[in-house]
């Protein structure tokens, strides 16, 4: 795959193939402007690919699949948006929308996962007004995690966020993942940061981007060997 500016036509993301299997953990970092986020925004298909293709579990995704391709892979940027209400408000939204018609919200799951980030029991009626950056963060986290996708990419959502908020973060992807590995579900993440301490307790491959060029900084191939296990996405 491949991205392009319409408008200069500078290569924001240079051909690149990249797998990521079941159980996968990637890190990504850079230098600021490397094109990491062009990169997530690209396998999350939110912006549109200048060549190649998005594959999941072996299947390319076509118009007509991308919103339940979106609905396995979230995106959850640094500053997600959050509405106005209440954090109960903002976790109920996407069950409004066609493609979750099919579940509801949850309130004792969300209220647990608050709980597993380190908020107390009045969290879900909390004003979004009220809400500091960090309690943002987390409730948009769990307006995703919620929804149980199966690969989260993470773009430095700690990055603004205090010790202790960045920490809640991480227990609940943490959480995730491993809930996934104990049900056999096809769990994987990429987590952007700038932090490399973060980056080694979140991940087990190492990537890093320059000037829209991806490689792998560890000792594995870029494309592991493909698994008995389906991928999440490629």
């Amino acid at each position: 795959m491949a991205r392009q500016d319409p408008r200069s036509r500078q290569m924001l993301l240079q051909p690149t193939r990249f797998a990521l299997q079941v159980g996968d953990r990637v890190a990504l970092t850079g230098p600021s402007g490397s094109g990491k986020s062009v990169f997530l925004r690209a396998l999350a298909l939110l912006d549109p690919l200048s060549g190649g293709q998005i594959a999941w579990h072996g299947q390319a995704v076509d118009r007509a699949s991308i919103t339940r391709y979106r609905r396995n892979v979230a995106y959850i940027q640094q500053r997600p948006a959050i509405l106005d209400g209440t954090v109960e408000d903002n976790l109920r939204y996407p069950f409004s929308l066609q493609i979750y018609r099919d579940v509801r919200f949850d309130r004792a799951r969300a209220a647990s996962l608050a709980a597993q980030a380190g908020r107390g029991a009045d969290f879900l009626d909390k004003r979004a007004s009220e809400l500091s950056g960090g309690e943002a963060q987390i409730a948009a986290l769990i307006r995703v995690l919620q929804l149980a996708p199966e690969v989260l990419l993470l773009d430095e959502p700690t990055a603004s966020l205090d010790p202790e908020s960045s920490h809640a973060i991480e227990g609940l992807v943490d959480a995730w993942f491993h809930a996934g590995l104990a049900h056999a579900s096809t769990h994987a993440s990429v987590w952007v940061s700038h932090d490399p301490a973060q980056a080694k307790r979140m991940s087990e491959r190492h990537l890093t981007m320059h000037a829209g060029v991806l490689s792998e900084s560890s000792t594995s191939p870029l494309c592991p060997p493909q698994s008995d296990n389906p991928e999440p996405a490629r």
